[in-house]
């Protein structure tokens, strides 16, 4: 569970310690106070995205710690090389260039990783998970979540990649006779321009190479006759070689008298045989020197080929001939496409066969998950004051696709006597705000996150009903950490812990602080919800038999 949330410079905040305990915890303050940002900061250490705008003004960072208690092995921190404590702790840190620093444990991790730890410690639950709601295209995911069908969709998503696969083989065989005589031709016409060329792999490098030497001819033959002249000698000078044979000659002479020239003739020696390796080597590409400038036209032509290739099927020798091959193996696909058409289609009857097999299965475990999903829901709504109330999971067969072959859409009749319709025509603000929290709780007890966050999902909410809302967070409460940013007086009341939001203004700017509340705090803050600014006996009055019950 979350136990500790520390925030320095986060928009208003300048610094706030905030201890959380098990239960229900409620957060209360007027509107603007800052409540949106103490779940703005839970949510930068879960890992989701956090803008540099948040940092508070004249800061060159923000930061957010969090400390987390009795938090399970995950595989997460093996996965990651981050060291396991029951106790983990989070920090993030946000800075004005974009830069954002996340540690868990005092390892350093990327803001994706983190976000998948997050999601298995916190779930937050906001005014936006109505439009999900709403939206009929999200109904399937929600369903599938509470059926745990993971390893059904898995394997049906398996056969199905193999029927889409076919498909796209056999569409692409697929094509009226003049536009596979068109591409016939063209495959044709590319295979013998490329065949004529008679091209081998690299040719194109070496011909360079050739071309580039040839065109440097001069120069190097005349670098060469001046090496092999240093070396060995002109009509008036002793080349090197010559000059080291007779140095040796001298230095073998005075190691006969005595052996402190021994040393150093040996080094001579050496030197004088590399240097007349080296003079041979030089003199004998002297002689292999050889060119000609019908050579060069030759290379020059012949690259002036290649250069017209490689502008129409790749950069190098080797990408034309791979062109080449692939050519030939569309065109024996296209010649040949009747019969290969035929293997396909076969093989694709029998993977439909499949695939339909596995997407009927899937359906069967949605619908028995469906009829589960709609009796617990009808019974938490019955708890939150909608006993009236019809819920349906309404599916549409269709054809196979990448979600199965099923469509489903909830439907809801709000009021006794009224027909089943899509819940985004029946839903009023109220009753919305009633349904999303009874499926967040039927859901939530498919999963294992310790602790939830609602944050204003009481939006619309009022009497009796805010009651029966108030009672059912509180019975989700008896089993995971809750956290609820509520307006509503009958929520505030039910609460374990509660913490007020002020904001206040201090030499020109505004500081929002966040206060735990001893019973005769959480006695004016009800009242002050209840009544306004204007804080009476009656609404103190009023608040104090709230807490009592």
């Amino acid at each position: 569970m979350l136990s500790l949330l520390h925030i320095e410079n986060i928009a208003v905040i300048e610094c706030s310690d905030i201890s959380f305990d098990r239960g229900f915890n409620v957060l209360t303050g007027e509107t603007g106070a800052g409540k949106s940002i103490v779940i703005d900061a839970i949510s930068a250490i879960l890992g989701e995205r956090a803008y540099r705008d948040m940092i508070r003004t004249g800061s060159a960072k923000a930061s957010v710690r969090a400390v987390f208690t009795d938090v399970p092995e995950h595989p997460w921190f093996q996965e990651n090389d981050v060291p396991y404590d029951s106790e983990t702790i989070i920090q993030r840190e946000i800075y004005l260039d974009g830069k954002n620093v996340c540690r868990v444990n005092g390892t350093l991790v990327t803001v994706s990783i983190l976000r998948k730890l997050g999601i298995q410690l916190i779930n937050i639950h906001g005014q936006h998970d109505s439009a999900s709601l709403f939206d009929e295209a999200n109904h399937l995911t929600f369903l599938d979540d509470f059926a745990e069908n993971d390893a059904i969709r898995a394997d049906y998503a398996e056969k199905y990649a193999i029927v889409a696969d076919l498909n796209k083989q056999i569409n692409s065989l697929t094509m009226d006779e003049s536009e596979k005589l068109r591409r016939m031709e063209t495959l044709k016409y590319q295979i013998a321009e490329i065949e004529k060329a008679e091209l081998e792999a690299g040719e194109d490098d070496i011909l360079e190479e050739r071309r580039k030497l040839l065109q440097n001819a001069e120069k190097l033959s005349d670098g060469i006759h001046a090496a092999v002249e240093c070396l060995y000698g002109g009509d008036d000078t002793d080349g090197a070689a010559s000059l080291l044979s007779q140095a040796e000659r001298e230095l073998a002479r005075l190691s006969r008298f005595t052996d402190a020239y021994s040393q150093l003739h040996e080094r001579v020696t050496d030197l004088m045989y590399h240097v007349q390796d080296a003079a041979e080597e030089i003199r004998a590409a002297r002689d292999d020197l050889s060119y000609s400038a019908d050579e060069l036209e030759q290379i020059e032509a012949r690259l002036d080929i290649i250069h017209r290739l490689r502008k129409k099927y790749g950069a190098t020798c080797e990408d034309i001939l791979s062109y080449l091959e692939s050519a030939k193996q569309e065109l024996d696909e296209i010649e040949f496409a009747d019969d290969h058409l035929e293997r396909l289609k076969i093989k694709l009857t029998k993977a439909e066969k499949d695939a339909w097999s596995a997407a009927q299965a899937l359906r069967e475990s949605r619908k028995t998950a469906a009829a589960v999903l709609s009796d617990r829901i009808l019974t938490e709504l019955a708890q939150l004051d909608m006993p009236k109330v019809q819920f349906s999971c309404e599916f549409t067969e269709l054809p196979l696709s990448s979600n199965g072959a099923d469509a489903v859409a909830f439907y809801l009749s709000a009021n006794a006597g009224e027909a089943l319709k899509p819940l985004s025509k029946v839903a009023s603000g109220g009753e919305l705000a009633r349904i999303m929290l009874a499926m967040k709780n039927v859901l939530a007890q498919q999963d294992q996150v310790p602790t939830l966050i609602f944050d204003e999902v009481d939006t619309g909410v009022s009497g009796r009903a805010a009651q029966k809302v108030a009672e059912k967070l509180r019975s989700v409460a008896a089993n995971k950490q809750v956290l609820c940013v509520t307006h509503l007086p009958q929520i505030a009341a039910m609460g374990d812990t509660h913490m007020l939001i002020a904001k206040s203004e201090r030499d020109g700017r505004t500081y929002t602080t966040v206060t735990p509340l001893d019973r005769e705090g959480r006695a004016r803050e009800l009242a002050r919800i209840i009544g306004g600014a204007n804080i009476t006996e009656i609404t103190l009055k009023s608040a104090e038999e709230m807490l009592s019950r």
